[in-house]
């Protein structure tokens, strides 16, 4: 990146991440008729930007995370879930939606706004798993920082450098409602915390001591259902699928 390069993108940075603050501060956006738990369409509520869905959109079962790209919490779902949507991807319907929690994570609403933007451009899961990847690289960096951080994973992503410091800029707007929509939606349904995951409506949650799904507590050596794939299929995933009437693929066998 050039230095002139590098200045007019710290720019847009700046610009859209005021524009953040200044959704967030506006009314509150009126989700009340909303159904959060089906797929979502574009709308002018969401900044005319659908759902980012992993998966089948159309089945019966659908997975939501209301997530914060910056928490550790979420760090440690991401492998879990990536692990999930891409077994059952024919099955399910995985959706991710922004909730950043500003007061503790600074640099999570710049990082759900460069999402947004490669989502724009066609990169929205490419950006959303190396956001996740490198999280402790780009966590405690200054806005000058994570300016450079999120540039780079753009183009390592393979989005041009100066197409999406322009879709930044100009598509804030949309970008931010985006942003705040989502937020709103988590807010309806009591999330008040990430990662906050969602089966059909129902909460995921509760850690699991000795093969039994237990509530959750603070004491680490309890590990949350959703941090394993095998207790998240165990105590979600499959009686989702058989209330639902998905049948699961089994693998196929090579013939000896």
């Amino acid at each position: 990146m050039t230095r002139n390069t590098w200045i007019i993108f710290t720019a847009v940075v700046v610009a859209v991440f005021g524009g953040l603050i200044y959704f967030s501060t506006r009314n509150s956006i009126d989700v009340s008729k909303v159904n959060e738990n089906s797929v979502l369409a574009a709308d002018a509520q969401s900044g005319n930007i659908a759902d980012h869905v992993f998966g089948n959109p159309k089945s019966k079962v659908v997975l939501v995370e209301y997530g914060d790209y910056q928490c550790p919490g979420c760090g440690s779902a991401y492998q879990p879930l990536k692990t999930a949507s891409e077994k059952y991807k024919g099955e399910m319907a995985f959706v991710f939606r922004n909730f950043p929690l500003t007061n503790m994570h600074p640099n999570a609403r710049a990082a759900a706004a460069v999402a947004e933007s490669a989502g724009i451009l066609g990169k929205f899961w490419e950006m959303h798993d190396k956001l996740y990847e490198t999280q402790d690289e780009w966590s405690g960096a200054t806005s000058e920082q994570r300016t450079k951080f999120f540039t780079s994973y753009a183009v390592s992503i393979g989005l041009d450098e100066a197409k999406f410091t322009a879709t930044l800029k100009e598509q804030s707007e949309t970008i931010n409602q985006k942003i705040s929509f989502d937020t709103a939606l988590g807010r309806k349904i009591g999330v008040d915390g990430t990662p906050g995951i969602y089966l059909n409506g129902k909460k995921v949650e509760g850690d699991v001591k000795d093969g039994k799904l237990i509530p959750s507590d603070s004491d680490s050596s309890t590990p949350p259902v959703w941090s394993n794939i095998e207790t998240l299929e165990q105590f979600f995933l499959q009686p989702a699928f058989k209330e639902n009437g998905v049948k699961i693929e089994e693998p196929k066998t090579k013939k000896s």
